[in-house]
């Protein structure tokens, strides 16, 4: 599924396409609807830069189980575990 946003709003908005992805993207993993790996992920970003990110924006990191396991299958796929 794709999203079109129109140009009055990326316009109103005052971003490029990119940087309103990025806040898009950063309002999802605050609302805890992306995980970290997740949200790292569609930004084509490492987790550590993710991380160094919201920790400059202040938004706090939410890790649970669940991300847990997900970033164990991703390292393991990785053959880095």
């Amino acid at each position: 599924m794709s999203l079109v946003i129109s140009d009055e709003l990326l316009k109103a908005s005052g971003l490029k396409e990119d940087e309103l992805f990025l806040e898009i993207v950063l309002l999802l993993f605050q609302q805890e609807k992306l995980s970290l790996g997740k949200a790292a992920e569609l930004l084509d970003m490492s987790q550590i830069w993710f991380q160094r990110l919201i920790a400059d924006r202040g938004i706090c990191v939410h890790y649970d189980v669940a991300e847990f396991q997900e970033d164990v299958e991703h390292l393991t796929e990785k053959g880095w575990l």
